[in-house]
């Protein structure tokens, strides 16, 4: 069985066009859970009215998504657990076909479809990857689909707004109960949680014909929804989970090692994104330094695990 947790975040249309697109799978064996989020009265009523199939969970905060998918997969009867943000659509295809991307090895973990904008030709994603600078690289991002990674390929990781995991998978890569880390809230989630599976020899997979169509940024910027630049378009707070969960990612998950050969690399991203914050966001520089709890706890992670 499929279990499919989508996180409530947005507006009423979103999560509309997102649960309609489940129902037209063509796969049978589906378990759906909604997460709600959203604080928005509505989308209950929408969902108990129009689609009482689905199992709901509602929030009387807004406990972010990482921790809102938590509850989803601990609720999820499924052996395999597709994550959605609500500002996406699936093909009807899509299950039956990305399912496919797990038998090719048993040490599949996560597999990826191809991942496209709202317009249908832009590319969202095909494939998470780590980059030279510590940051999530998304394969294709920004370029018009003309074929050219429609091929199957291993990749590192799945992006967070359509991200299908093994259940094996993550319940072996647990951290203290949860399955995505708490501290990350939002941003940089989901390679957290590919770094850690690569970590301990899980892979990801990449499956071109598993298509999916995303409004990105609809969940949290959704009057600037699909344009590029996202720092252009986000609040001070979202800017600050940005900023210091790349931190926290490279403090969780990188070898010393790697991180010394790649310093060059990894100090000129510092140096502009520094420049960006004092130059635009002189603000944010506040924010971050009442954040030093969670790079203490990271390190304390870290280290106690004797890595």
């Amino acid at each position: 069985m499929v279990s499919i947790i989508v996180v409530a975040a947005g507006r009423g249309s979103y999560i509309k066009n997102c649960l309609d697109s489940l129902a037209r799978q063509n796969y049978p064996f589906l378990d759906t859970i909604v997460v709600d989020n959203s604080l928005n009265p509505d989308i209950k009523q929408l969902i108990t009215r129009s689609y009482p199939h689905i199992r709901l969970f509602v929030q009387e905060k807004n406990i972010f998504y990482a921790a809102a998918l938590n509850i989803g997969i601990e609720q999820a009867k499924g052996d395999y657990i597709l994550c959605l943000n609500d500002d996406v659509t699936l093909d009807e295809f899509f299950v039956e076909k990305a399912l496919r991307g797990f038998s090719v090895n048993e040490r599949i973990g996560m597999v990826s479809g191809k991942i496209l904008r709202s317009d249908r030709v832009t590319i969202d994603s095909a494939g998470l990857f780590l980059s030279a600078w510590r940051t999530p690289r998304e394969r294709g991002y920004g370029n018009k689909d003309r074929g050219q990674f429609d091929k199957e390929r291993f990749i590192f990781g799945v992006n967070g707004a359509a991200a299908f995991y093994r259940r094996k998978m993550l319940e072996e890569i647990k951290e203290e109960g949860n399955y995505f880390d708490t501290d990350f809230c939002m941003f940089y989630e989901d390679l957290d949680i590919a770094w850690r599976s690569q970590r301990r020899g899980w892979k990801g997979y990449y499956i071109p014909e598993a298509l999916v169509y995303h409004l990105r940024g609809g969940s949290v910027r959704p009057d600037n929804a699909d344009k590029p630049f996202a720092r252009l378009y986000i609040n001070d707070t979202l800017q600050l989970h940005l900023l210091k969960n790349r931190y926290l990612a490279i403090i969780k998950n990188d070898s010393p090692l790697k991180l010394l050969i790649r310093s060059p690399l990894v100090l000129s991203y510092e140096l502009f994104i520094w420049a960006y914050i004092i130059i635009f966001r002189p603000g944010l520089i506040k924010l971050f330094m009442m954040s030093r709890v969670f790079f203490k706890n990271a390190l304390k992670r870290r280290f106690s695990v004797g890595e």
